[in-house]
């Protein structure tokens, strides 16, 4: 009777049913802080996640409060030319996209997305109210200018403001990849209603990122350019301490995930195993390759991978030999693998290319903080008496984001679902793909009113004048709102890509490599900029991109960047139709 009660409990805890008092704890390995399984009826699913959105809400409009007008910061009050602060901007900005590896690594490995998110949370604090003092403490800012004469900032005011932009980068890198999929795991994978529900979950991240960089686009942005930046940067500090206090809010609601080790290690292993046997010969039959016999992964926190037939060479590294038969040790990973681990490398390599196509399109993104601003900066920005902060006009990127996200959530999936008999209306890949199409027409819209906008400065006799051109600033509304639409299906697409084909104990790191490409992104328009600059400027011309924009041709920038968008989405769809979906027992 008694073995019939254990084979019961068995049945029940590998098709995730095992139940306390009738209730059903979930079946994808969650567990609470303390280690010990959870309850579905309790924890995770929608009632966890307000908790998190609130944190990434208040934690994007912090970061969105310093990057909107940060340009302009650097141009008005640290006295730096057009090029070097837009470079300045991109570096910075590729930065905070490249330190989400560090955040990914730990949390994988070591501390998991909980700990992770407190510890980076708590570094970016900190360089917030640097940040802050650098802008208010008289003594950390350069003079104000005299006339045409505008003295450069110390390298004492320059290392304070410096320190407090990179420790905020090391805090939003550190937690970036760690939100979305700790939101993510508050659904269970193995439930077919909550892994729908998953999918509207990030459509909702995404919106609440908005949100907040709505309020940081035109509160935050208005207080800078007029009630001074100690005030505009204070704020945005102080939202920074509420998204910590409302992520620790929910800790008690919250669904766990182990950390699996080192995911750098694992893939190092299957390298070095594989290397090591190059002489020996597969078998044709993947069911005599090594994997552990019991139902789950010999990886912490990971579901078992099937056996693909791509890369066979690193199939080796999960071959048997003589020497591992005679040796009877199979539990050193640096000689024998698991297909589980050999796959996980595989599925890294199979979305690379994928990955790579990403680079493009966050150049294009890229253009909102940077030439949309210096384009906004001489157009006509008056409002009756008012003046509009040319960062203001992101706000209609937001809006539109704003827009879209309902409407795809609510309309667009159900219908699309009727064609495409996609769970989520658009398969991941699709979602990507029209976002690409989009984005080469939000550059051909700014390129097309930057040729109205120049004609109208030689009309007028403006092109050798540093002023404003009287073409009103409303005239950039439909780059912006076209950027928003491109966002919400590639951004987000790229958020369900890379954490539902990562392996289960590689989402941090996947998320990561997600960021990663609005990290290059940065860093490929910096390139270009520098480039362009270089040789547009040779023999004394003024460039495309001269401090008096009246002079240059912007519009031939934008084109570039067209042109480069275009050829990055023939790229992708060719990519795309190879792609082989990740297969989990």
């Amino acid at each position: 009777m008694g073995s019939q009660e254990d084979e019961r409990l068995l049945l029940e805890h590998e098709h995730g049913i095992l139940q306390e008092n009738g209730e059903q704890y979930t079946g994808d390995g969650s567990v609470d802080l303390k280690g010990n399984p959870v309850l579905k009826s309790k924890t995770g699913n929608w009632r966890a996640c307000p908790f998190i959105l609130g944190t990434e809400c208040c934690e994007r409009l912090a970061y969105y409060g310093i990057a909107t007008n940060l340009v302009s910061y650097l141009t008005k009050k640290l006295h730096q030319g057009n090029v070097s602060a837009a470079r300045n901007v991109t570096t910075w900005s590729g930065t905070c996209y490249l330190t989400p590896l560090i955040g990914a690594v730990l949390a994988d490995a070591y501390l998991g997305r909980y700990w992770t998110i407190a510890v980076f949370s708590t570094i970016y604090f900190i360089g917030m109210c640097t940040l802050t003092l650098s802008a208010s403490v008289y003594a950390l800012m350069p003079p104000e200018c005299l006339g045409s004469f505008c003295p450069p900032a110390s390298p004492a005011q320059y290392g304070v403001f410096f320190l407090g932009l990179y420790l905020i980068a090391l805090g939003t890198g550190g937690i970036k990849p760690c939100v979305s999929s700790f939101g993510a795991d508050q659904f269970d994978d193995t439930d077919p209603n909550e892994r729908v529900k998953k999918g509207s979950f990030f459509n909702w991240f995404y919106f609440s990122i908005n949100i907040g960089a709505l309020v940081s686009s035109t509160l935050i942005v208005w207080m800078q350019e007029n009630a001074g930046w100690g005030l505009g940067f204070g704020v945005p500090a102080i939202f920074m301490g509420i998204a910590i206090a409302s992520f620790f809010s929910g800790t008690a609601l919250y669904r766990f995930q182990k950390p699996g080790g080192s995911p750098l290690t694992r893939m190092c292993q299957v390298v070095v195993a594989s290397f090591r046997k190059c002489k020996v010969e597969a078998p044709q039959d993947s069911s005599l390759l090594f994997e552990t016999q019991d139902k789950h992964s010999a990886i912490e926190g990971s579901r078992k991978l099937e056996h693909t037939e791509e890369l066979k060479c690193l199939d080796k590294a999960a071959v048997v030999s003589d020497a591992d038969m005679k040796s009877g040790d199979f539990s050193n990973p640096w000689r024998l693998c698991t297909v589980t681990q050999v796959e996980e490398l595989k599925i890294l390599i199979r979305m690379f290319p994928i990955w790579a196509t990403g680079i493009v399109f966050a150049a294009v993104y890229a253009q909102m903080s940077t030439m949309f601003v210096e384009q906004g900066t001489v157009m006509d920005r008056r409002i009756g008496s008012f003046t509009i902060p040319a960062a203001t006009l992101s706000t209609f990127d937001v809006i539109s984001v704003i827009f879209w996200v309902p409407i795809y959530d609510s309309f667009l999936v159900p219908i699309a679902r009727r064609f495409t008999g996609q769970e989520r209306g658009f398969s991941e890949l699709q979602r990507m793909g029209i976002g690409l199409f989009i984005s080469i027409l939000s550059m051909v819209a700014a390129a097309v009113v930057e040729i109205r906008r120049l004609q109208i400065a030689r009309e007028l006799g403006l092109v050798n004048e540093d002023v404003p051109v009287p073409m009103n600033i409303f005239w950039q509304v439909p780059q912006y709102f076209l950027v928003g639409g491109a966002e919400v299906f590639t951004f987000v697409g790229q958020l369900e890509f890379f954490y539902d084909q990562s392996p289960d104990a590689m989402r941090s790191l996947c998320s990561a490599l997600s960021l990663l490409t609005t990290s290059l992104g940065n860093y490929l328009s910096s390139l270009i900029l520098t480039i362009v600059t270089a040789i547009t400027t040779a023999g004394g011309n003024p460039g495309w991109i001269p401090d008096n924009l009246n002079q240059g041709h912007l519009d031939n920038f934008f084109w570039l960047l067209a042109g480069l968008s275009f050829l990055n989405m023939v790229v992708y769809i060719f990519c795309s139709l190879k792609y082989k979906q990740k297969m989990a027992s």
